[in-house]
């Protein structure tokens, strides 16, 4: 039995207190006084996703109410700002300059940017809203400026994906590319739905062929994520095995250093050859959604594959599963009078 002394031991000042302390001095600056800037820059020290947009979405935010204090951004602040978006007409990345600063130009020919592109503009500053509140760096009380501003409608997403006679033609083609990667990496893109960017990014280490599996550390939402490669695609891999686990999947085969190699010539010469018109490589992970919707695959699990972190973003596949849905309630439900 333990009897109390009636004393109270102090704590010894460790870890926990200095740690505690370094987050007051971080929090030295009063929240209402922080900037948009200020807070744009604490959330992209820290930001681990693989979007190479967010940098400049941000930025556009930063010229608009960069200025202003946390205190004094609200919803209608926001929505004027989402206006003066829907005007501007949308840029492109051409490159980095001597600083390896990103590099943008206006888009030819485009007057004004899409409803989607402008919905991506503000989940991004969105998201840095979300982190503000989730770190305490707001005012007490303060609500998030986009909470109530719905998106804007979108036009049909879409939804491109290759026919049997196409698939055959475009396998045909890259297996005689310059590149000798380029049908492993079509053949994982589409039998994955991994973009083009996470696949790029691989490495030796991050693959396992004799389990089948591939381990994207860092995915364009920041998450991990597993892939499970098919039979087919080990065996499309296996020829280029490096035993150099910190070399790229689909590194240069030219060069000695070590880095992804730019597949755009290889990839539009052989979507030529292959005379598919109007395909991107991004629609490979459309094929990959495409062909398991059809196959009557849950969206739940289509989206796990893709790694939405939302289903709406798998909705647009949903119109593909009608065949499947009739086939099943007419198995089920046909002989019922």
């Amino acid at each position: 039995m333990t009897v109390s002394t009636g004393i109270r031991e102090q704590a010894t000042p460790g870890a926990s207190s200095q740690n505690i302390s370094q987050r007051l001095r971080a929090l030295s600056v009063r929240p209402e006084a922080l900037t948009v800037q200020q807070v744009i820059d604490r959330y992209m020290a820290q930001y681990a996703g693989q979007d190479p947009t967010r940098t400049q979405r941000l930025s556009a935010w930063v010229t608009m109410i960069g200025e202003f204090t946390l205190e004094q951004v609200d919803s209608d602040l926001v929505h004027v700002c989402r206006s003066e978006l829907q005007t501007t007409p949308p840029l492109v990345f051409v490159g980095l300059d001597h600083l390896g600063q990103q590099i943008f130009k206006r888009k030819r020919g485009a007057l004004q940017k899409s409803t989607a592109t402008v919905n991506r503009y503000m989940q991004a500053i969105a998201a840095v809203f979300t982190w503000v509140i989730e770190q305490r760096l707001c005012p007490k009380g303060w609500v998030h400026p986009c909470r109530g501003i719905r998106c804007l409608p979108d036009a049909k997403e879409r939804v491109r994906y290759l026919d049997p006679d196409e698939r055959t033609r475009l396998y045909a083609a890259v297996k005689e590319s310059e590149y000798p990667r380029l049908y492993a990496l079509t053949i994982m893109a589409l039998k994955t739905g991994a973009r083009r960017g996470e696949l790029q990014a691989l490495t030796w280490r991050d693959i396992d062929l004799d389990k089948g599996i591939a381990t994207l550390g860092k995915t364009k939402n920041g998450d991990r994520r597993t892939l499970v490669l098919l039979p087919d695609v080990v065996e499309a891999l296996k020829p280029f095995k490096s035993s150099d686990p910190t070399r790229f999947v689909f590194g240069s085969v030219r060069s000695k250093y070590q880095s992804p190699t730019s597949i755009d010539s290889a990839w539009r010469d052989a979507v030529a050859r292959a005379k598919v018109k109007n395909f991107k490589f991004h629609d490979l992970r459309h094929c990959c959604a495409s062909y398991m919707a059809q196959a009557g695959i849950p969206l739940n699990v289509i989206a796990e594959v893709l790694g939405h972190r939302k289903l709406d973003m798998t909705k647009r596949y949903a119109h593909l599963t009608t065949q499947t849905k009739a086939s099943a309630m007419l198995a089920a439900l046909g002989g019922i009078q």
